[in-house]
């Protein structure tokens, strides 16, 4: 009998969207993102081998914390469109909403329905009431959404390798 871990990834849903546990044919998407100029503001870009890395991290996260990071899939054709999460990375201040989108979904709205359906998770589910997001200063549209999300900024946070994060209180 072959004894071993179990893990459960919860699939979220929402009116467009289906936010699963990432899958090795989702790995295309996620590098072409993470070799982006658009990744400066969270450590990249990236090599494939280290974007590998990242997207394991996707389900590792689950398995350490036990909560972490979706794919973001498109609900009609499961195209993958970005990566949301609840999570809290050892050098994080508090547990937090972040969210990527990958080029191709941008200007949609991606973002927010995606972040709105984890921050209920994790107020529902995980039955926190304290949770942030945390963006670089010149990020506009990480502001601009944190804002529409109704999150306040409320300090600044020092990261060893990111530098200053703006960090946005949700209420």
């Amino acid at each position: 009998m072959m004894k071993g871990t179990h893990l459960t990834i919860p699939t979220l849903e929402t009116e467009r969207l289906i936010l699963r546990a990432p899958e090795s044919r989702d790995f295309g998407a996620y590098y072409e993102f993470l070799s982006s100029d658009r990744t400066a503001g969270i450590g990249g870009p990236h090599t494939r081998d280290r974007a590998f890395q990242e997207f394991c991290g996707l389900i590792g996260h689950w398995h350490i914390r036990g909560y972490g990071r979706w794919l973001v899939a498109d609900k009609d054709t499961d195209e993958a469109l970005g990566v949301v999460c609840v999570m809290c990375p050892e050098s994080w201040p508090e547990p937090e909403i972040a969210w990527s989108v990958f080029a191709r979904a941008e200007g949609r709205g991606i973002a927010c329905e995606a972040a709105t359906r984890s921050r209920q998770f994790a107020y529902e589910s995980l039955g926190w009431n304290r949770i942030v997001s945390c963006t670089k200063q010149d990020n506009e549209r990480s502001i601009a959404l944190a804002k529409r999300l109704g999150a306040v900024h409320e300090y600044s946070h020092d990261h060893p390798d990111l530098g200053v994060l703006q960090v946005w209180r949700h209420q």
